[in-house]
């Protein structure tokens, strides 16, 4: 792992999966601005010396695209100085409703969730890129709740409508395998007897965000065309790239 990836991800005690999405090769010989987005589990546990980190990054808005039921479960972000909070929730069924069978492929299984999200939760998700398209809104975070698949997707559009490869929003995908993984650690060490995670929830395998862009490219004609087809507007593509380029 090189020296940009190791710097990626910013420790926390109670968020495992925070990390800055910038420093990728985009368009035009141009690459993402480090310190304008970050991608993050849920935050609602932030307290202490987390409180006083996630303060120093300077955050300006928070984008948590949890579903409301999971919103009341846990509780927001801290109200916290000059934070704007910004509830966005791309509507999708439940994966209960299609179950994972084992055995069977884990990235064409997750591929098919996304692109359901991609379906049901078009406004929500045009909603989240056009407010990180707003640079008065940054530096913004945007979470879920394990930070992979929601936050993954909506990251994956934003980074591939700024120039970045498939290859390289993949492999970014891939980096939240590592902090389920410290994730689940820290939850049978907090919550003795609570279940273990099923695999879906666990793993990120780059073939399944590859499976996706692929995919959502051969229904909308690009990533740009299904942002377009969602309600992102041409004014907030321009602005998006204005700001989140370097």
């Amino acid at each position: 792992m090189d020296a940009i990836e190791v710097n990626r991800r910013i420790p926390f005690s109670a968020m495992f999966n925070f990390r800055d999405v910038g420093g990728y090769p985009a368009a035009d010989g141009r690459a993402v601005a480090w310190g304008r987005l970050y991608r993050s589990d849920s935050p609602h546990r932030i307290d202490g010396a987390d409180r006083e980190a996630f303060v120093a990054l300077g955050i300006r808005t928070v984008i948590d695209l949890r579903r409301p039921s999971e919103v009341a479960r846990d509780g927001r972000v801290p109200e916290l100085d000059g934070l704007t909070y910004r509830h966005i929730h791309p509507e999708h069924t439940a994966w209960t409703e299609s179950q994972y069978e084992p055995g069977s492929s884990l990235a064409r299984y997750l591929a098919d969730r996304y692109a359901a999200l991609a379906g049901t939760g078009a406004a929500g998700l045009a909603e989240a890129v056009g407010l990180i398209a707003d640079s008065a809104a940054a530096p913004v975070v945007v979470h879920c709740v394990a930070g992979k698949d929601r936050t993954g997707i909506t990251c994956a559009l934003t980074l591939s409508v700024l120039g970045v490869s498939d290859a390289d929003i993949a492999a970014d995908y891939a980096l939240s395998t590592e902090a389920s993984a410290r994730f689940s650690a820290w939850v049978a060490a907090t919550t003795p007897g609570a279940a273990e995670l099923p695999a879906p929830f666990l793993a990120s395998p780059a073939e399944a965000m590859s499976l996706f862009l692929t995919e959502l490219r051969a229904g909308h004609g690009s990533v740009e065309g299904y942002l377009r087809h969602a309600g992102v507007t041409d004014a907030q593509l321009t602005a998006l790239r204005d700001h989140m380029l370097d």
